[in-house]
C-alpha cells in the first residue's frame, strides 16, 4: 500500500470516532498520478448532505500533507450510492467493540429489510427496543437493551 492510500485509509469518521473512511466503506479510491505525485482521492458519502463530508475532505487533506502529499483533491461521487455492506468486517467489529450495534447486510437485490430486533452490543441480548428511529446522528437509530437495560446506537442498514 502507498503512503497516500494509507495516510487517507487512516481518516477517522468525524461522527464515529471508532472507525476509519475505510473500515465505513466511503473511501473508494485513491490515486497518485506517477508524473506529478498528485493524488486524488474519491470518498461516497454515506447519505447525501451528511454534515461529516467537509471535515472528512478535511481531514484526509491533513493527513495526506502530513504524508508529503500537499496538492490532494478530494472528490465526491454520490453514484453508487454507499450502502452498509461496504463497512468492512474489522469495521462492524469495531462498532461493536465500542457499544453500537453494526447493521444486518443489504439483501442483494437491493430491498433493505425491516429491523424489527437488534442484538444489544454490549451483552449480545435480542431483546431489545428501538426507542428512536433517529440516534447522535441520522444515520443511526437509538435502541435500548431490555436485558441488561443499557440504550446503544444502532447504524442503520441502507
Amino acid at each position: 500500500m502507498n503512503s497516500a492510500r494509507e495516510a487517507a485509509a487512516a481518516v477517522v469518521d468525524p461522527e464515529i470516532r471508532v472507525i476509519t473512511i475505510e473500515d465505513l466503506g466511503i473511501l473508494r479510491s485513491v490515486e497518485v498520478d506517477p508524473g506529478t505525485g498528485r493524488v486524488v482521492v474519491t470518498i461516497t458519502p454515506t447519505y447525501t448532505g451528511c454534515p461529516a463530508m467537509d471535515v472528512i475532505r478535511a481531514d484526509i487533506r491533513r493527513a495526506l500533507a502530513v504524508a508529503g502529499h500537499p496538492d490532494a483533491e478530494v472528490r465526491t461521487v454520490h453514484s453508487p450510492a454507499w450502502s452498509t455492506d461496504w463497512i468492512t468486517d474489522a469495521g462492524r467489529a469495531k462498532l461493536a467493540s465500542a457499544g453500537i450495534a453494526p447493521p444486518a447486510p443489504v439483501r442483494r437485490d437491493g430491498v433493505v429489510p425491516l429491523t424489527l430486533a437488534v442484538r444489544c452490543p454490549r451483552c449480545g441480548s435480542p431483546d431489545t427496543e428501538q426507542l428512536s428511529r433517529f440516534g447522535s446522528t441520522a444515520c443511526k437509530a437509538l435502541w435500548r437493551c431490555r436485558a441488561c437495560s443499557e440504550p446503544f446506537d444502532h447504524v442503520k442498514a441502507l
